[in-house]
């Protein structure tokens, strides 16, 4: 038996030794991690979905229920859908009843309220504007109203099943009466216009285009006559090409000799030419005959169209052309 100082001595002593032993006995945590398998995580993982809304292109067509909205409207406000000369001129209440002819007399005269005079026009406006187009004189320059610009749009686009992504031309585009919503709907630089008026190319590019807010689409405006499409450069396809009452006052030879020249830029099988009113550049030769001379164009016609107003009490009549084959 061990006297009891010895034995707590060698008690110390185990304990001690067991202390010292102890860690290096035990796994550490690299080993731990490398020889066993990897803890069981569970993950949540949180779907978010996002909603991308993409803008619908604007509608061409007025629909029905545009026009019915537009009735419920002018009925709530109690405003009559016609009106009589008299009964509308005694609504101006408080509206000073200026002709453009006034107008312009007073920007001229008296410079309006706030116009600068002709000499400091130059330095403070960047593009000084004639007040002739300021007063939109050239709205009256043609034979049907302004608004019918939009009723032409709308019966092409649709004859056509005109994409932003087109290309257009217009042959004897004017004012732009037709062709700002052409601007408007296709992308930068879809729009080519072959003009020979230079008081209507100058409403075109110095009041309807910035006035629009249009001066970003690039249209490419061209003067010229004689059916002469070189500017337009030799690989440009055209999905559609339009002429809206400019036929009738050009010669029959040099009208076949415009669609000769653009029969080889129409886009085969979708693209299409729209000549408006009468084709009596074609008829005047006889059915047959017409029929032969588009063929050897490459061209062939589709048919007739009469197209009419929302608007006025007006139609239109166009008839289509098409290049069936390469």
């Amino acid at each position: 038996m061990l006297p009891v100082p010895a034995l707590l001595l060698l008690l110390s002593s185990a304990a001690l030794l067991v202390f010292l032993i102890l860690p290096s006995l035990s796994p550490s945590p690299a080993a731990h991690l490398c020889a066993c398998s990897p803890p069981t995580t569970t993950h949540t993982t949180t779907t978010v979905t996002t909603t991308t809304t993409t803008a619908s292109p604007a509608p061409v067509t007025t629909s029905p229920a545009d026009v019915a909205w537009l009735k419920a409207q002018l009925a709530s406000n109690s405003l009559p859908l016609l009106a009589s000369h008299d009964a509308f001129h005694r609504l101006r209440k408080g509206i000073n009843p200026r002709t453009r002819e006034q107008q312009l007399f007073d920007i001229n005269r008296h410079h309006g309220i706030s116009h600068y005079p002709d000499e400091e026009a130059a330095n403070r406006t960047a593009l000084p504007c004639p007040g002739e187009l300021l007063v939109e004189e050239h709205h009256s320059n043609y034979g049907e109203p302004w608004a019918g610009g939009r009723d032409v749009f709308e019966f092409l686009a649709n004859a056509s099943a005109l994409t932003p992504r087109d290309q257009v031309l217009e042959i004897g585009c004017g004012t732009l009466r037709v062709g700002l919503h052409f601007i408007r709907f296709l992308e930068a630089a879809k729009f080519h216009c072959l003009e020979r008026d230079e008081l209507s190319l100058m409403a075109a590019l110095r009041y309807e285009l910035p006035a629009q807010g249009l001066l970003y689409k690039r249209p490419m405006i061209v003067r010229g006559e004689d059916m002469d499409f070189s500017r337009f450069g030799d690989t440009v396809m055209y999905d559609l090409i339009y002429a809206s009452a400019v036929f009738l006052h050009i010669p029959d030879k040099l009208v076949w000799t415009g669609l000769e020249r653009l029969a080889g830029k129409l886009r085969p099988q979708r693209g299409r030419i729209f000549v408006s009113h009468n084709i009596k550049f074609c008829s005047r030769l006889g059915g047959d005959k017409c029929t032969q001379r588009l063929a050897e164009l490459g061209l062939e016609y589709v048919g007739k169209h009469t197209h009419d107003s929302l608007l006025f009490n007006h139609y239109e009549i166009w008839f289509e052309f098409r290049r069936p084959k390469v």
